[in-house]
């Protein structure tokens, strides 16, 4: 039997979930081929060395800057070929009970693209600052 046949002798849901599924997959395709943009984008070019010394610059920067306080951060001596550099500046600080939490700008380059991101932090009394979900 030809396959147009057999398709329309399958009943009206299995033809509907045949084609949600095709939606689906092309769907899925074209949504993971968006993303491709995120290629070059200085996460991207950032190694596990990279990250720690940030991290620690990061730590630095929300205990000891106030808002509107701009550092900056190079990975240079972590070993990547790729120079990767930020700038961090606390924009927001609110306090409640024993609870500080922080909003940073931080602007990432490398290779001619930026990042520009806006994470929270907070911390109970001396604690290390944990970033919050959102």
């Amino acid at each position: 039997m030809p396959l147009f046949r057999r398709i329309r002798a399958l009943p009206k849901h299995c033809m509907h979930a045949a084609l949600a599924a095709a939606i689906f997959v092309n769907g899925a395709g074209v949504q993971a081929h968006n993303l491709n943009f995120l290629d070059d984008t200085p996460l991207s070019y950032m190694k596990p060395r990279d990250m720690t010394s940030i991290k620690h610059a990061l730590a630095e920067v929300l205990s000891t800057k106030g808002d509107g306080q701009t550092s900056q951060w190079t990975n240079e001596g972590t070993g990547n070929s790729v120079k990767i550099e930020a700038s961090m500046t606390p924009e927001r600080t609110t306090q409640d009970a024993n609870k500080t939490c922080r909003q940073i700008a931080v602007v990432l380059s490398a290779k001619g693209q930026s990042l520009n991101l806006h994470p929270l932090f907070c911390r109970a009394g001396k604690t290390d600052w944990a970033l919050q979900k959102r």
